[in-house]
């Protein structure tokens, strides 16, 4: 009887929307007016998705980002990316580097899994970016930003390149200070476990002092030349943050799951609120989009995750942000994804099995509805009692499914919105390999 009302409550707040199947082209614009509605006022909103690898749910997330930029003034978009990788593509939108194209624009995203951001959605949307720029003031300019910690050496290497550009002292005491990871070559999991057991002396110290010391010169590098040596600087800074949190992280990691994923996620949020603040700095005001995995975005106060000890950008952004901040998730039944068997593996098309009875996407598919939107609070009550829910990573196991790509959560509270797409087709990588293997991410093996 559960079961019953709970289906009858999603038919009767969700809202569908037409697609292939109806006879016309993927249109993700004809859901944008409810979803646009739901959002209301929130200047921090932040878009799922329920793999890594599914074609509608980064094409109805592109389209969703557009609007809110051209109707509610959006400025920010930020993403599950590594920070260096991303702002080179910013600097190619808002016009202040040159790049043969957008494939040229994405091409610092070289590690497992480039699929994420090296396919033809990403390319199409970050083209789009750069033609709105054209339009706007430089200081109105939207910027395009990665949130993730797991470019340690190529951070590292950001800060000494600015640093003997504007301080060659200062550039050799950096040197000196980051000299320890060149030890443990590309492999900064090397370095965790060396400092963690006590064979090799934590570098926590140094890297903070370094930190502090760019703070410390901040006034006088970011003075040098206007508005780019203020944006050369920033980036710098957030590299050095990147390079201590990294370093905590990585030592974490010898200590088990639940700390490692917590230092992600908030340093993910100190990243999206310091890009808050620098946009407000540089343009007025900021209203920022976040594109993640749901494991990331979805309140983890209503997952089997907080129940772990584990929190997320979705949760720190709810508690920091409070009504500001209005969270979207997607869901399938099953189709194709765009995924690897194993770590640094190639990209496949795979066969995404139906879901398991039970779900909240096995939920959805009873409706007989192939797509829609569906706003939480108005099936709340049926949607509060915990149900599994899937997710997949940039690894898919479909042979042990239930243990590697489901977990508990109650959706009422964990998300605003949901989109549920019945059958999904896999993203379209530019490239199926990957180039190299350094700063191997905690999302190894799981890869959300």
């Amino acid at each position: 009887m559960k079961d019953r009302d709970a289906l009858d409550a999603v038919r009767e707040a969700a809202q569908w929307f037409p697609g292939p199947a109806d006879g016309v082209a993927e249109r993700p614009s004809d859901i944008l007016p409810a979803l646009l509605y739901l959002i209301g006022d929130a200047r921090l909103v932040l878009i799922g998705e329920a793999t890594h690898g599914t074609a509608e749910f980064y094409a109805i997330r592109a389209a969703l980002t557009k609007a809110l930029i051209r109707s509610k003034q959006f400025n920010l978009v930020a993403a599950e990316a590594d920070w260096p990788d991303a702002y080179r593509v910013n600097r190619w939108i808002r016009r202040m580097r040159d790049e043969p194209d957008a494939a040229a624009a994405l091409g610092d995203f070289v590690r497992f899994p480039r699929w994420m951001w090296r396919n033809t959605v990403v390319m199409e949307f970050v083209e789009w970016l750069r033609r709105y720029n054209g339009k706007r003031m430089v200081s109105d300019r939207i910027g395009f930003y990665g949130l993730d910690l797991y470019s340690l050496h190529t951070s590292i290497d950001a800060v000494l390149t600015y640093l003997r550009k504007v301080d060659p002292h200062a550039a050799a005491r950096a040197r000196q200070r980051y000299s320890c990871f060149e030890n443990f070559g590309s492999d900064p999991h090397s370095y965790g476990y060396a400092a963690k057991l006590g064979l090799s002396r934590s570098r926590e110290d140094d890297v903070i002092a370094q930190l502090v010391a760019l703070r410390t010169a901040a006034a006088e590098y970011a003075s040098r030349d206007g508005f780019v040596a203020d944006d050369e600087f920033f980036f710098t800074e957030q590299n050095a943050r990147l390079v201590r949190n990294a370093e905590m992280y990585y030592r974490a990691m010898v200590g088990g799951q639940v700390e490692s994923w917590n230092l992600r996620d908030t340093h993910m949020m100190e990243t999206l609120d310091a890009l808050m603040s620098w946009t407000t700095k540089r343009s007025g005001y900021a209203r920022a989009v976040v594109w993640a995995h749901n494991s990331h975005l979805g309140d983890a106060r209503a997952t089997q995750m907080g129940a772990w000890g584990e929190l997320n950008l979705g949760q720190l952004a709810r508690e920091r942000h409070g009504d500001q901040v209005f969270l979207i998730g997607f869901t399938t039944h099953t189709g194709t994804v765009t995924a690897a068997r194993e770590w640094d593996e190639p990209a496949e098309r795979r066969r995404v099995i139906p879901s398991l009875p039970g779900s909240y996407e096995r939920l959805f598919h009873e409706t007989d509805f192939d797509r829609f939107v569906l706003a939480t609070s108005a099936a709340r009550e049926m949607l509060a009692e915990p149900r599994l829910e899937r997710a997949i990573g940039v690894i898919y196991n479909p042979e042990s499914e239930r243990a590697s790509h489901y977990f508990r959560a109650r959706m009422a509270e964990q998300f605003d919105a949901v989109i549920h797409i019945d059958t999904t087709s896999a993203l379209a990588p530019l490239e199926r390999w990957s180039r190299e293997n350094a700063d191997l991410p905690e999302t190894y093996p799981t890869g959300v």
